[in-house]
């Protein structure tokens, strides 16, 4: 067989069983070869009886003191029990459903057994183990792979088909990763890192072959965002000749930090290069990254451009409208908002607007990224909570003008390592500073029998002239034992009956939650009993305490996010998540919260507690999906990658004497929707 052939032609794989093995996209060997395992068993060690632990996998060797018994329990249900013995102790032996068993085991025959233990009374039981006699070493005295499964298949399975595709290795198999990398990081010839991450002689040989694995990944996606760093620095941006900003600082009520100041700068410097501005600024809620952003779209509409502002949400891109437009038409720049939600005929006069050049500054949602959408001269392009959009929303948006200068802006803290591969292609700017007179926000992790407590805290908030979020995780009540918004709602209302109470959700409708979030914003609600809908676009200084129900169950970074929402004000605010009694992970979680204020000390936590995928979503970023890769646990790889590709690139910028890692790259990066580097 050769590494092109169909699955269904492996000994043992039907058309059913090739059918489900496709559900995990393997269809030919070459895709079993790529299949990884997501963790080994090691079954290597024997463990003596005595010495077992509660709770673990391990191997024993022992002999069969007992004949097995066979009892019938209930309808459907017998279970197999026998005892075994070492020279430490006595074992049970407790199989489900298993005749076989019965029948395969003798008495005063050792065998090698596997499985989990539990303790029970003063001993301890094994649970349905794999066994085998003593040397056999097929199943135990070996590291055995764990390959992802779907249902209907089992390990056996995929054991076959990969068993299959090693065979079809061929010897001269190409590699490439360059001679001189994989000579200066240690790595095994290709044939024989697959040889060691599907059927490793020990744990060592396992973990050097995964790690040569990581590597590659990394590494092309490192050598794909150089690419694009170098399509970039060989185009020229958008001419804006006039880079004075004089008399925007002038109209600032206020002045800038310094962190803000830095990443102006360095926003003109790139301007003034020549070639176009793409960089991510970072910063926490409250930062002042909009500022940012707001000068560089009087640059644009001052030398006599347009620029354009992308939200995620409409609450979001009204609350820029009313932050921005204020400040810009004192400075003679006119504002449009261009969000879903509007009428025809107002769209329709807006877009007609955007297309003549009457509107110099576009603010909106994905409304802006539409077909309809055609801009008079746009020259920079702002994209704000950049998580909520996709590498392809990002270049629609700046295909919409030549060589349009691109800002993206994160309130989600990414650590720097993570940072530079998922926006590779981006010069990062962190605003580590928050303005003056913000306070750090007391935070609190409480249980259930805060209840009583937090209640009464609520009303003094509001009894002093402060106001309330309370947030959710569920609209209305469900199967997951969770707290929903309406039910909150419905219990304040009768704990607190003399408080003016309001639920917004994501399924209230657009204007019924305009209308509520203003009221809330003008001082006429008490307490706003919301899910994360609040979690972006809501500025209200005099709100002074965040309740979140349910901490435990959202991100340490979004809980953040929610955070941010208070402390505004002058006035001192409070923080507040349920979900502390929820167990010893939620009781760690929510205390990196308590103990610092920090984002980026914040998202680390939450990437090495939850991993990226929930961190926020790289199918969101477009970053492609990780066969083996942790994005958490892998950083030192990563960085290691990072600098082999930079110093690649450095000599040979286009790959032209590495014609095979170019194809790789290019052909990732096709899929990742990039498109052809010629």
């Amino acid at each position: 067989m050769n590494l092109q052939d169909n699955v269904r032609f492996v000994r043992g794989i039907g058309p059913k069983k090739a059918e489900l093995l496709g559900r995990l996209g393997i269809v030919t060997l070459e895709d079993a070869v790529q299949c990884y395992p997501r963790g080994y068993e090691d079954r290597t060690h024997i463990t003596p009886i005595r010495h077992l632990l509660d709770g673990e996998k391990q191997c024993v060797h022992a002999v069969v003191g007992t004949p097995p018994q066979t009892a019938h329990i209930r309808r459907g249900m017998d279970v197999t029990r026998c005892m075994v013995y070492d020279e430490s102790g006595a074992l049970t032996l407790r199989f489900f459903n298993n005749k076989y068993a019965a029948a395969a085991l003798e008495t005063g025959k050792e065998y090698a057994f596997y499985g989990k233990v539990q303790a029970e009374g003063r001993g301890f039981v094994m649970l349905s183990p794999e066994f085998e006699p003593v040397g056999a070493d097929d199943r135990t005295g070996r590291v055995l792979p764990v390959y992802p499964l779907t249902a209907g298949l089992y390990q056996r399975d995929l054991y076959r088909v990969t068993d299959a595709a090693l065979a079809a290795v061929p010897d001269d198999l190409p590699d490439f990763l360059p001679e001189a990398i994989r000579e200066q990081q240690g790595f095994a010839p290709i044939r024989d890192a697959l040889a060691g991450i599907h059927r490793p002689q020990d744990m060592q040989q396992a973990q050097q072959a995964r790690r040569r694995m990581v590597f590659e990944e990394f590494f092309l996606l490192s050598c794909g965002m150089g690419f694009l760093r170098a399509r970039r620095s060989g185009k020229s941006g958008a001419q804006l000749r006039d880079l004075s900003l004089n008399a925007f600082y002038r109209a600032l009520p206020f002045s800038l930090t310094g962190a803000q100041m830095r990443a102006i700068e360095a926003c003109t410097l790139d301007i003034a290069a020549g070639r176009p501005l793409s960089r991510l600024i970072q910063g926490d809620v409250g930062s002042g990254k909009t500022m940012v952003a707001a000068a560089l779209c009087y640059l644009a509409a001052k030398n006599g451009r347009q620029a354009v502002m992308m939200a995620p949400t409409e609450l979001l891109a009204q609350q820029h409208m009313q932050t921005l437009e204020p400040l810009l038409q004192k400075l003679g720049v006119s504002c449009g908002l261009l969000v879903g939600s509007m009428g025809t005929r107002q769209k329709r006069e807006t877009i007609q607007a955007i297309e003549t050049g009457g509107v110099s500054v576009v603010i909106g949602t994905h409304a802006v990224l539409s077909d309809t959408v055609q801009f008079h001269d746009l020259a920079v392009a702002v994209v704000d909570e950049q998580h909520r959009f996709g590498v392809n929303q990002r270049a629609t948006l700046t295909a919409k003008g030549e060589n349009v200068h691109l800002l993206v802006m994160s309130a989600t803290p990414i650590p720097r390592t993570l940072a530079l591969l998922i926006y590779g292609d981006l010069d990062v700017s962190v605003i580590d500073e928050l303005p003056p007179g913000r306070q750090k926000i007391k935070t609190y992790a409480v249980g259930e029998n805060m209840r009583q407590r937090i209640d009464n805290f609520i009303d003094r908030q509001c009894a002093e002239g402060g106001q309330v979020y309370v947030v959710c995780p569920l609209v209305g009540d469900g199967e997951s034992g969770r707290t929903s918004a309406e039910s909150t709602a419905e219990r304040l209302a009768g704990v607190l009956p003399h408080r003016r109470i309001a639920l917004v959700h994501g399924r209230t409708k657009a204007a019924e939650k305009e209308q509520i979030m203003a009221d809330f914003a003008a001082g006429n609600i008490d307490i706003l009993v919301s899910t994360t809908v609040i979690e972006v676009g809501v500025n209200v200084p005099n709100a002074t305490l965040m309740v979140v129900e349910d901490g435990d169950c959202f991100g340490l970074s979004q809980l953040h996010q929610l955070r941010g929402r208070v402390g505004r004000g002058k006035r001192q605010s409070y923080c507040v998540f349920y979900g502390a009694d929820r167990g010893a992970d939620a009781r760690e979680r929510l205390k990196t919260l308590v103990h610092t204020n920090d984002g980026f000390v914040i998202a680390q936590k939450d990437l090495e507690m939850r991993g990226a995928g929930d961190f926020f979503g790289t199918r969101q970023h477009g970053l492609p999906p990780m066969k083996l890769a942790d994005l958490a646990g892998d950083t030192r790889v990563l960085e290691q990658a990072r600098r082999a590709a930079d110093a690649l690139l450095a000599g040979d910028p286009e790959l032209e004497h590495e014609p095979m890692l170019r194809a790789r790259v290019e052909k990732l990066f096709a899929q990742y929707g990039e498109g052809s580097f010629n």
